[in-house]
Order: C-alpha cells, then sequence, then structure tokens
C-alpha cells in the first residue's frame, strides 16, 4: 500500500509541476542523439564497425532514424563485428513516442521500479551463511507449473546471476526479466544482500556499497552447485556498482562468462554528492529507511540511528551507514582536535576513503570478460550524459560495450511492439517463446549472451583446429603421429565450465 501511495504522490508532482513537453516530446532530428553527445555521427559508425555495411539493404530513411535511435559504442574488434552482425535487436529498438505516458522516461521508469506484476514465476530460496556468519539470500526461479523445485546439479543449464539494484527492491523489471531468461533456458537466480528482500540480519555489518565480499561467496557457492552450466550476470540500476566491483577485483578468476549492466550508475560517488531530483530521493530514502527500522535497536550498538533515520539525502544516509564507528560517530582527527571542532561534523576524509573502497570503476583495467551496459540518454535518475557515462572507456577498453539509446527512461525501455501479455510459458507447461511484452533490453542483452557465447565456440574450435593442424602436418612432427592412431591423441576438455577455456580467448577476441 505505501510503494502505490509513493508512485501516485511521484506521478501527481511530476504531472503539475514539471513542462508536459519535456516527458511527451516528439521526435527529435536525426543524429541529434550524437550530435549532443558531441561525437560526430560518422565516427560513431565507425567505432562500431560495419554499421553502414548492415544497412545498406534497407530504406536510407529507417536506416538514419535506426542509427538515430541506438547506437553500439566500442572499441573496434573482431567480438565487436560479430555482435554488430549477429544481434539484430541492436539495430531494432522503436520506442514510444508522442502524446503517450509510456514516451514519458519519468513514468516509465516509475512504471517498471513500483508498479506490481503478476508474474508466471515463483522463487526458491537458498540462504548461504557466510564466513563471518552473515547471510546472504539466493532466491531461484522456477515456473510456476514445475513439480520439482530443485535443479539437478548436473544440469548443463546456464545460470544467469540477477543482481538488483542496491536498495534491495525487487522491481517488476526484475521479475520480467526472470520470466524471459527462464523462457531461453536458462535458470535465473537473484542475489539478494543483507537485511535485502526480507533476507535475516545476523551480523551486525551490512554490505557496502561496491564491496565484493559476499558476492565472491555467492558466486563460489553456484559453482558448486551448478557445475556443468556456464554464468553469466545481469545487474539492474545502482546494483551494477557491485557487479563492476565483482568483475575488476576477481578479473579473469570471476567465472562469469559475459555480464551486462541494465541502466548502470558508473561514477557512484558523484551521483550520491550531487543527488536526484527532490521526489525521487525522497522515495529512495523513505524506502531504505523503511527497510532498515525493523533493525532499528541493534543497529544502534554500531551507528548513529539517530542520524540514519534524520537524513534527508542519500549522502547523508550512506555516510550515517558506513562513515561512522559507533553511536557516538568517528574520533576527531588531530586536525580537528586542535581546532576545536568535532568528528563528526566533519567525515568528508571518511567519505572519501570510503568510495576509494567502493567506486565501481576502481578496477575497470582488470576486467576480463565482455561487458555490455545498456543506457538511455533521457535517463532520469542517472542524470545528464555528459558528465554519468564514461565514454572514454568503451572507445578504449575492448571489453567494454555501450548500447546508447535515444528514449527509455530508467531500466524502461518501452517499445511500439511492447504488449500488455505476461504469459511467456505455453499452456501445456513448457517453456515457449517471450511474449510480446519483453522488453527490449532483456532481448538484446539475452541475444549478446548467445552472440559472445557462439564467438566463444568458433574461436575455440578455430584453435583445435589449428593445433591439430601443427600436430598432424609435415615434419618430423607429422611423420611420428602418421603411424598413430588419432584416437590415442589427448582430446581437449569440453567441460562448458572449464574456467582455463572460458578465458582462452580474452586475447583473441579484442584483435
Amino acid at each position: 500500500m505505501l510503494e502505490w501511495l509513493v508512485a501516485l504522490c511521484i506521478v501527481i508532482l511530476v504531472v503539475l509541476i514539471w513542462p508536459g513537453s519535456k516527458y511527451f516530446g516528439t521526435e527529435s532530428p536525426p543524429g541529434a542523439l550524437l550530435q549532443g553527445l558531441g561525437i560526430p555521427q560518422q565516427a560513431v559508425r565507425d567505432k562500431t564497425g560495419r554499421c553502414v555495411s548492415e544497412r545498406e539493404g534497407r530504406d536510407g530513411a529507417r536506416a538514419d532514424e535506426e542509427a538515430r535511435t541506438v547506437a553500439l559504442i566500442c572499441k573496434p574488434s573482431a567480438l565487436a563485428n560479430y555482435l554488430l552482425k549477429h544481434c539484430r535487436t541492436f539495430s531494432h529498438y522503436s520506442p514510444r513516442v508522442g502524446w503517450t505516458w509510456r514516451a514519458s522516461a519519468f513514468l516509465q521508469s516509475a512504471y517498471e521500479a513500483c508498479w506490481p506484476y503478476d508474474s508466471p514465476v515463483q522463487f526458491v530460496r537458498d540462504n548461504l551463511q557466510l564466513s563471518d556468519d552473515g547471510l546472504v539470500a539466493l532466491d531461484w526461479a522456477v515456473p510456476s507449473y514445475q513439480k520439482r523445485r530443485r535443479t539437478s546439479s548436473h544440469s548443463t543449464s546456464p545460470i544467469l546471476l540477477i543482481i538488483p539494484n542496491s536498495f534491495g527492491k525487487i522491481t517488476r523489471n526484475v521479475l520480467k526479466l526472470c520470466e524471459a531468461a527462464l523462457a531461453h533456458g536458462y535458470l535465473p537466480a537473484v542475489f539478494n544482500r543483507r537485511s535485502h528482500n526480507n533476507t535475516p540480519l545476523t551480523t551486525l555489518k551490512l554490505q557496502q556499497f561496491g564491496d565484493p565480499a559476499d558476492l565472491r561467496e555467492a558466486v563460489r557457492y553456484i559453482r558448486h552447485r551448478q557445475p556443468a552450466g556456464r554464468l553469466y550476470a545481469v545487474s539492474e540500476s545502482s546494483g551494477s556498482g557491485l557487479l563492476l566491483s565483482y568483475l575488476g577485483e576477481c578479473g579473469s578468476s570471476s567465472y562469469v562468462t559475459a555480464a551486462v549492466c541494465l541502466s548502470p550508475m558508473f561514477r557512484c560517488q558523484s551521483w550520491f554528492e550531487n543527488g536526484l531530483c527532490w521526489p525521487l530521493q525522497w522515495a529512495l530514502v523513505l524506502y531504505q529507511k523503511i527497510c532498515l527500522s525493523r533493525y532499528r535497536t541493534v543497529l544502534g550498538e554500531t551507528i548513529k540511528t539517530d542520524s540514519l533515520f534524520s537524513s534527508c539525502s542519500l549522502r547523508s544516509l550512506e555516510e550515517a551507514l558506513f562513515c561512522q564507528t559507533g553511536p557516538e560517530g568517528p574520533a576527531p582527527s588531530a586536525a580537528a582536535a586542535a581546532t576545536g571542532s568535532s568528528g563528526s561534523t566533519n567525515t568528508s576524509g571518511t567519505w572519501e576513503a570510503y568510495w576509494e573502497r567502493n567506486e565501481p570503476l576502481r578496477d575497470v583495467d582488470e576486467v576480463a570478460i565482455p561487458v555490455l551496459s545498456v543506457c538511455a540518454r533521457d535517463d532520469p535518475v542517472r542524470g545528464d550524459t555528459h558528465s554519468t557515462i564514461p565514454l572514454e572507456l568503451f572507445e578504449t577498453n575492448p571489453h567494454f560495450f555501450l548500447l546508447l539509446t535515444d528514449r527509455g527512461g530508467h531500466c524502461g525501455f518501452s517499445t511500439q511492439s511492447e504488449g500488455s501479455g505476461a504469459g511467456a510459458f505455453s499452456a501445456a507447461g513448457s517453456p515457449a517463446a517471450p511474449s510480446r511484452g519483453t522488453n527490449w533490453s532483456h532481448r538484446a542483452l539475452l541475444e549478446f549472451f548467445r552472440a559472445t557465447t557462439d564467438f566463444f565456440a568458433a574461436e575455440e574450435r578455430a584453435k583445435q583446429l589449428a593445433a591439430r593442424r601443427r600436430g598432424l602436418g609435415g615434419g618430423s612432427g607429422g611423420r611420428f603421429f602418421r603411424h598413430r592412431s588419432v584416437s590415442t591423441c589427448k582430446r581437449v576438455p569440453a567441460c562448458s565450465h572449464n574456467i582455463h577455456a572460458i578465458y582462452n580467448w580474452q586475447r583473441s577476441y579484442t584483435r
């Protein structure tokens, strides 16, 4: 009931205060997306490989419209060319325009975050006890018709690890992603941090914004439970901070084949400091206070709960949770003691140190897998495109790919053909093709996973074929094997979860 009231208040404020033309605008001129970013249109087409050649057979006006609607920004590489050729969803995005509420970036973002969704999937929870006796939870999504609630450990189905936003809200977007993943044969698992989504808080420690220690233990459990399936990861909104931190710290030992960030936050310290528009910030702060209120007594042993529950901004709330060392606040520094000021009123040093440990891009150079980010230029939560998206990262790092759309809001990406049906399963009780109501971003990420897997498999087959030719070719080595049966040659393990096989391509696809 409270969520409905908050959503209604936000909608009323938007309709009354902000001009409708800002949200229900019409088409912008072709090339406006690229010009607004300060990037020449021809330069982006060059960065995205064969952007022009892929559309040579189409009508010119339609090609211009598609180039304006969505752009793939990345460093030229073999994988980038493969994605452009095989991921048709990347260039088939028709956002809602005109006088409809789905054309509003703010309204479709609020709809995906707050509106209830009658999903045909249900969840089976695994509570994981961590090394410090804390608890996190993995919610495995299964269709409602499935009789067997547990998946066999011998299953070779790929696992999709979903990381929700950092506030723990399971949104409509996450539920629809679980539904689409099940329809494509994945085993979706939603990662819940300590105290999030009814996960018991058994220690006085909460997970910091970009601390991947708990996620690392959860991934180890997934590898132990499903050793034969590939692991993919998807993060939503501010949850991307945890995923990017994990991929950066673990590098080639992350056990993840590919990852996607939906409407991610890249420069998170700046996002917390600059804040959102006050209705959004008020709603997020209120939601987090409600979730933490049940632990008010026990949290009082380590933090100042008075300052926590009197916080009016995301920064002050984050500072109250993680930048204080006890109920009396942090001890004053020597400089503060000399001037007579209180340490509890000057926590800038603690705040800076906190983000040195939790900034998602702190170890971005160590990421060793393909990572796709799906962002919209009109995202009302992330903020201005120029200052919030590190375009230089995607233009110089071959592991990062950016799908930048003109419209879509925050985790919205509503399309013209999107229907209201929710059934992604057939009546007979077996998975069927996803309905027309599947989000464009979900279709894009599933196609990205399929394309990267196919590319890696082709690279591995080419590598094995080249090795076989070298072994059975001319020279003394060839004469040695000519008198032997081919079956005596040692076969390369074909196990899909072999970590060395997964990362054999990290150098080849960046060429």
